[in-house]
């Protein structure tokens, strides 16, 4: 047995659940000494495999994942006990109520939770989602109470944090294709944006609403309530700079991708929903325009080039593969590159659909693979990454089938 591989995947994870050597000691009935030795690989030479099914126990693992490396480093994915911990403090009893209990813990000042923001939405923006599945409940956690203590100037400063902590949450939840998830952290943070009175940051809660909403099956509506929220914030946000420029367009492209989402359901009302998303885009892109180059205000990524690449999602969500492939082939590599690593993943891995529904399923393999170099978690983790996968496996690929085999396998796909 790899003893220290093992150690290292016991610290690994011992990591992820927030639990210090001495807590894992206690836990195993043993001591922190004996916790440095075994995840140094120093305990005995073969470890009997009862201790690495009691250690699996208490980390809430699976077995397999202290015996195999494979899900430990770059491209781990967070996994369901860190999913359901971002629930559970949704769901409080103080988080839903903004109400906090009277234990006499102070806030942490605003400055504080701004700086541990902004190292969530940058983890975000890098790819890094797991980390993220630790960092949120916290974060969210003590918004709340900061929120709920402050007053005036400093309390709707909290709300401000709070709802743009929210509204990372619900990012990771639509990574995670949990849409009931991140359609509740989607309604918090609009009533957190509401109560902090900045309208930048009531726009920037809806356009996540709205994702959620489309996400959790509600797509007419988000359209709806993005359009709604743009109408009537647009006279505040247009003289707000680039923040305001940047969120009232992300409401215009998060409203097109809604109907486009729309447009692909088979009902009666779906061509209608569809023949409207180039008008929605057409907006987006005069206030790109408008704003003049790309930037990142407010972790929007808005400019010229984000609306490209939303024109190209929007072409693979109503199945039109080769528009959304020319498209994509005008998007200038430089442009491309600058934009944060997420959304470069992010949209390889909508252009690799739509090779797939061009029926050029070899580029689409390919395309995948640069999205995973870019940033792993984007396909190794996702589940509509998983899904065109599969698809791809279905269909074959050609002279990329070895590749795609293993891509598959580092998705943690069965054979």
């Amino acid at each position: 047995m790899d003893t220290r591989g093992i150690g290292r995947r016991i610290a690994y994870w011992r990591g992820r659940r927030n639990l210090t050597q001495t807590d894992f000691g206690a836990l195993m009935g043993q001591s922190r000494r004996w916790v440095q030795d075994l995840e140094g690989g120093q305990r005995q030479q073969d470890p009997r495999l009862s201790v690495v099914e009691r250690a699996a126990q208490v980390l809430r693992v699976p077995l397999e994942l202290l015996l195999s490396d494979e899900a430990v480093g770059g491209g781990a994915c967070a996994d369901a006990e860190e999913i359901e911990a971002i629930r559970e403090v949704l769901q409080r009893h103080d988080v839903i109520t903004g109400t906090c209990a009277d234990d006499g813990r102070e806030p942490l000042p605003v400055e504080v939770l701004r700086r541990n923001l902004a190292y969530g939405r940058a983890a975000f923006q890098s790819g890094h989602f797991a980390s993220l599945g630790r960092l949120v409940p916290e974060l969210l956690a003590d918004a709340n109470l900061a929120a709920a203590r402050y007053e005036g100037s400093e309390q709707l400063a909290a709300y401000g944090v709070l709802s743009l902590s929210l509204e990372l949450a619900e990012a990771v939840a639509v990574k995670y294709g949990d849409g009931a998830l991140a359609w509740l952290a989607g309604h918090q943070a609009v009533a957190a944006a509401e109560r902090s009175g900045a309208p930048v940051l009531m726009a920037s809660a809806a356009r996540h609403l709205a994702d959620a909403m489309t996400h959790h099956g509600q797509a007419r509506a988000a359209a709806a309530f993005a359009v709604a929220a743009a109408g009537r914030l647009e006279a505040e946000l247009l003289v707000r700079g680039p923040d305001g420029l940047s969120v009232l367009g992300m409401l215009y492209l998060k409203a097109a991708m809604a109907l486009a989402a729309a447009g692909e359901s088979a009902d009666r009302d779906s061509a209608s929903a569809a023949v409207a998303v180039p008008s929605l885009l057409d907006q987006a892109d005069e206030l790109a325009a408008q704003l003049g180059n790309d930037g990142n205000a407010v972790w929007t990524a808005f400019g010229p080039t984000n609306v490209r690449l939303y024109r190209v999602a929007a072409h693979v969500r109503l199945s039109q593969g080769a528009e959304a492939v020319a498209v994509a082939h005008g998007i200038p590599g430089p442009a491309r590159a600058a934009l944060p690593r997420e959304r470069r993943a992010h949209h390889l891995a909508d252009l690799a659909r739509g090779y797939t529904q061009a029926g050029r399923r070899e580029e689409a393999v390919n395309t995948l693979l640069e999205a995973e170099q870019e940033a792993p978690e984007e396909v190794r983790c996702r589940p509509l990454s998983h899904a065109l996968v599969e698809d791809l496996r279905l269909l074959g690929a050609g002279a990329a089938e070895g590749r795609l085999r293993a891509l598959a396998g580092r998705c943690g796909l069965p054979e």
